[in-house]
């Protein structure tokens, strides 16, 4: 076996002791002991408003909550990346339990902290960020923590739910990431049954036949979960539409529209333009079904690589270091900060990507923010679909990068706007590869993979959300059995394949697996990768009359998402108007054109 250039394990020593060490217990205890002091002062302190004492107060309490919020990042990506990669480990799973233990205090200084800008006018506010350059620095972060306040239950209840959520809606996400990540599915390879976790299932085989004999392992398996996941999913759900309630949101969007600072009428103009135009791509099922000689696509082919890939066309299989050098040289053709981030990720150990067993499903990227750093988490298992991962998780780096140098408060940017980052990243690698493609198979396949990233953003996650969506609106009554969520699952899958699979092709059970239902800290997770993917393709498609500004442009952006709306970031760098469809239609377009690409080279 020929030994990788580029390492696929990450360093976690640089960042902090090990877990298991009795330094990383000090360092755990001393972060404890620095929270408590910090959460006992911000009780004692009046709200924000014409006392200059009280005031300056406030200004040093923040300064020292900043120094905190640093720690508690490093402290929280250091152990999740170690969590993950060893799912079965019980220390690292207490640990994480032991930090979980620990948000309350942290909410109980963010809820003062609100609720003493809560009380101060426009006026007051504005008078007092003059007073010192850390507070002008940091006014969106203020400003945005007032409107948090709007958000919030009375300080006494929201204190009281912050410390009841670590047993209870935190916990239901933390039982379903052990259940997963114990998880083994029994598969027969050479005669012998081998268990894998989640992580190593892949449903991208060239051969329908390992397609088929995975999905219906992978289905087994987490069916034996199924009530259990059930049970998670109704209380992560019931809890929040318990605070909705209380707090007297309109409905159970208010809030993940308010945490990706997003206006309504930009997500219902996104939503429209998808489900208006999406039909562009039921045609390019039909081409693909009949280049696999099937008569229709079931759900596990949909990621099936085309038989030209194996006839001069582009490998079924890519090695990391194959993976690794395609995703440098089109960042660097994109633009040379970008390559550079990238090789510099690599060979700094930033990345852990080894196909082993025991490691958690998924991919992700964290940040570390006293290191300025950040570390990428995923399972490559040698397929074109896993080089688009590595670029994807990349670009969320690069987007941190670009903010490392802005205000810690000002690093954080919404989901939505991270996933464009994100998606961006895997538009410059699929359009470096169409453009030095060097046949018809090769372009076939790679503009297979860009039709098939569209049925994943403008169908698969549409279904997501509006399983989410209905799911929601039944649980309002009471709890939803996990056959009802199934059947929720297969109507909502229908309607946004516009009935494109075969007819009984569907993946009903898929609810149980996604982990994205899961997460506990952020309702809806999934509407922002849709947003993502079509914000970042209506911009890569100005990149070309933009020329040499386009990168400049887009960095800018970047750093925008932590200090604007969303919808000011992209109208004060780019000039749109998110919440009319022209943008939309722009993206989709790009679309519509990769489709009759396909459909052209496929001989439709």
């Amino acid at each position: 076996m020929t030994t990788p250039r580029y390492p696929t394990t990450w360093d976690l020593a640089s960042i902090l002791p090990h877990p298991e060490t009795a330094e990383f217990a000090s360092v755990l205890e001393e972060y404890k002991r620095r929270l408590n002091e910090v959460a006992d002062k911000s009780d004692r302190l009046a709200p924000i408003g014409d006392d200059a004492r009280i005031n300056a107060a406030w200004l040093a309490l923040l300064q020292d909550v900043e120094q905190l919020e640093s720690l508690a990042g490093d402290l929280s990506s250091f152990v999740g990346c170690h969590a993950a990669a060893d799912a079965g480990n019980k220390l690292y799973r207490q640990t994480e339990a032991k930090l979980s233990a620990l948000d309350p205090l942290r909410e109980r200084i963010a809820t003062n902290l609100e609720f003493a800008l809560q009380s101060a006018t426009d006026a007051q506010l504005a008078a007092w960020a003059k007073t010192d350059r850390w507070l002008a620095d940091n006014r969106f972060f203020l400003e945005q923590r007032r409107k948090n306040a709007a958000m919030r239950l009375p300080k006494a209840q929201e204190l009281l739910a912050a410390d009841l959520a670590v047993d209870g809606i935190h916990a239901w996400g933390r039982l379903f990431d052990r259940l997963s990540g114990e998880l083994r599915i029994p598969i027969m390879e050479k005669g012998e049954v081998v268990e894998k976790s989640v992580s190593q299932i892949r449903f991208d085989s060239p051969e329908r036949s390992v397609r088929e004999n995975n999905f219906y392992a992978a289905e087994r398996a987490w069916s034996t979960i199924a009530d259990s996941c059930a049970d998670a999913l109704n209380h992560l759900a019931g809890t929040r539409l318990t605070l909705y309630r209380r707090l007297g949101l309109r409905d159970h969007l208010d809030m993940p529209l308010h945490r990706n600072r997003l206006q309504r009428q930009t997500l219902e103009a996104m939503w429209q333009a998808v489900s208006d135009r999406k039909k562009c791509l039921v045609p390019y099922f039909a081409a693909k079904a009949r280049l696999l000689g099937l008569p229709s696509l079931r759900w596990y082919d949909t990621q099936a690589p085309l038989p030209q890939a194996n006839d001069g066309g582009a490998a079924a299989e890519v090695t990391y270091d194959e993976g690794v050098d395609t995703v440098i040289r089109a960042f660097n053709a994109f633009s040379p900060d970008l390559g550079d981030f990238a090789k510099m990720s690599v060979e700094k150990r930033w990345i852990e990507a080894e196909n082993r067993a025991g490691k958690r499903q998924g991919a992700f990227c964290t940040g570390l923010p006293t290191l300025r750093e950040s570390r990428v988490f995923m399972t490559f298992t040698n397929s074109f679909d896993n080089v688009s991962t590595l670029a994807h998780e990349l670009g969320h780096a690069y987007h941190s990068w670009e903010l490392r140098k802005q205000p810690l408060f000002l690093q954080d940017y919404p989901m939505n706007l991270a996933e464009t980052a994100s998606t961006f990243a895997e538009a410059v690698l699929s359009e470096d590869r169409l453009n030095t493609s060097k046949s018809r198979g090769e372009k076939l396949s790679i503009l297979d993979h860009m039709c098939s990233d569209a049925v994943a953003y403008l169908m698969n996650i549409h279904a997501r959300f509006v399983f989410e969506d209905n799911f929601h609106k039944e649980r309002l009554d009471g709890e939803v059995s996990s056959s009802r969520l199934s059947e929720l699952m297969l109507a909502a899958q229908k309607a946004t394949y516009l009935d494109g699979l075969a007819p009984d092709g569907w993946y009903p059970d898929f609810w149980v697996s996604k982990l994205h239902f899961y997460i506990s800290g952020l309702p809806f997770y999934n509407f922002p990768y849709t947003f993502g993917f079509l914000l970042s393709t209506g911009l890569f498609a100005l990149a070309p009359e933009m020329g040499r500004e386009f990168p400049e442009r887009y960095r800018q952006l970047l750093i925008a998402t932590g200090c604007m709306e969303t919808e000011q970031a992209v109208q004060s760098t780019f000039g749109y108007d998110l919440s009319r469809p022209d943008f939309w239609n722009k993206s989709l377009d790009v679309v519509e054109r990769r489709v009759g690409q396909f459909l052209e080279l496929a001989g439709s």
